[in-house]
């Protein structure tokens, strides 16, 4: 079974009024969580579980029935934070743009750059101010096919609305998805494997701080501040500045055939691509995303959900005013950046070596045991979900500073143990026995050297060669839909 989740277009996302689960057994927005009222008199969220949660299977069920398609998500970068509290590689000077984080943004355009996994007819966005501590409105919002840099390839740009009006303003701790937007250069989906949407937005006055994904390997790029709305512009003049984030927006989905389905990579730094080519799209989800399309074509999508610096079992409080590079902990973004997301089919997760660097320093035990409460959740909540442990790499001998003891690696030895033996996951992928020298115990030479500036690399982040071997190495077969 495949889940088949997301809120209806133009409403605001959150599974707890529909009585799922809370997203953290200890949430730091319990009160903000619940759902925002749309704009024109939309469904008001409520705790009555039972009654809501059947209104919203029925609703995805007529969803599909009506056309014989559904919504599937097909890009994702995870929410981690108030900017620049993160791990960006290959970042801009951002001060021309942000000159005051705690301002934010003041008055101008964003033009994300982002790869869709799969293409359908029509689209919807995740918007996000969930880590902001005011309320953001955004209007002048667009999309359409990336030409080269800001630019859109000519008569691809279209409006997006929200509840079917052109703005909509977003509560501190909370998201809200756009209605749907139809595509009409998708028609042959195929044809757009590999290429780039870009969405465009201005946000009206100052946001304050912003929520935002630290660790894109995506150029995108914005206005100065004070030059307003230029979302609707095709050439490049407006945005003059750059960014290797993305800001404001933490999904896309798109209208798929009904056997189409997404599978989440769930993770840390080397999920969301650390040494690897900078808009080149070769973390090692990029090449699983690859071969499935060979294979199945444009049904399958991967999605990436790693944030760099994750971990498994800690912090145990996060939010605005107490951020971590990191962001939140593993259980306290499951529903958000996974379970939330329409399509989803299965989930592999490739985390815990920063749960035992300086940055963490937890038990195994904490560890294993958190690692078991996740699965426990994705269970209660997605039962339908298949759940793919995937054994953590080495990072022995590391120059980071955070990383590369003896204890620490004794102690991933000990949760790759468990990943493997202990019958929690649907399926295992052994990664550590990809990358890891058998002969030193650390990685191998040849995946050190990194990829995205050309430096001798860290020996706890793979590089192009290290994620192409990941991403090779995976059995697909693991990762069929469950019947």
């Amino acid at each position: 079974m495949v889940k088949g989740g997301g809120p209806p277009p133009g409403q605001i996302a959150d599974p707890a009024s529909a009585g799922l689960p809370s997203r953290s057994s200890k949430p730091v927005f319990k009160d903000k969580w619940a759902r925002q009222k749309p704009a024109s008199g939309g469904i008001v969220g409520t705790r009555t579980g039972t009654i809501a949660l059947a209104l919203l299977m029925l609703s995805s069920t007529f969803s599909i029935a009506q056309d014989g398609q559904k919504w599937v998500v097909s890009w994702t970068g995870s929410a981690q934070g108030p900017y620049p509290v993160g791990n960006p590689s290959a970042q801009p000077d951002q001060r021309a743009a942000f000159p005051s984080p705690e301002q934010g943004a003041r008055d101008q355009t964003f033009r994300l750059v982002m790869r869709p996994d799969v293409w359908g007819g029509q689209t919807r966005l995740r918007f996000t101010n969930v880590f902001g501590t005011r309320p953001v409105t955004l209007d002048g919002c667009f999309v359409g096919l990336q030409l080269g840099g800001p630019a859109l390839a000519k008569g691809t740009s279209r409006p997006v609305t929200f509840d079917g009006k052109t703005s909509v303003t977003i509560e501190a701790g909370r998201s809200v998805w756009s209605d749907a937007v139809a595509l009409p250069f998708a028609s042959a989906p195929t044809v757009l494997h590999g290429r780039k949407l870009a969405v465009s937005f201005h946000v009206l006055g100052k946001t304050g701080p912003m929520t935002w994904h630290a660790k894109a390997l995506q150029t995108s790029y914005v206005t100065a501040p004070g030059a307003g709305s230029q979302g609707d512009a095709e050439e490049e003049a407006a945005f003059p500045c750059s960014t290797a984030s993305w800001f404001f927006v933490d999904a896309v989905e798109m209208r798929m055939p009904a056997d189409s389905f997404a599978i989440v990579a769930f993770g840390d730094s080397i999920t969301d691509g650390t040494a690897s080519t900078m808009n080149g799209d070769d973390r090692w989800p990029d090449v699983l995303s690859r071969r499935l399309h060979a294979r199945y074509g444009n049904r399958i999508a991967v999605v990436n959900a790693g944030i760099g610096g994750n971990q498994i079992a800690g912090p145990p409080e996060y939010g605005p005013n107490k951020p971590f590079p990191g962001g939140p902990a593993a259980m306290q973004r499951l529903d958000r950046d996974a379970l939330d997301l329409s399509g989803v089919s299965a989930l592999i997760w490739l985390e815990g070596i920063n749960d035992f660097s300086k940055n963490g320093n937890a038990s195994l035990d904490d560890v294993k045991s958190a690692l078991k409460a996740g699965i426990e959740k994705i269970r209660a909540r997605a039962p339908g979900i298949r759940v793919i442990g995937a054994t953590v790499l080495s990072a022995l001998g590391s120059t980071n500073a955070a990383h590369g003891s003896e204890e620490q690696n004794e102690k991933r030895k000990g949760l790759n143990d468990y990943i493997r033996s202990s019958g929690i996951f649907d399926d295992v992928i052994d990664f550590d026995a990809v990358v890891t020298d058998k002969e030193t115990g650390a990685m191998k030479a040849e995946f050190v050297p990194e990829s995205t500036t050309g430096g001798p690399g860290d020996k706890l982040h793979p590089n192009r060669a290290g994620y192409l071997a990941m991403g090779q190495a995976i059995d697909l077969e693991m990762l069929k839909p469950r019947e």
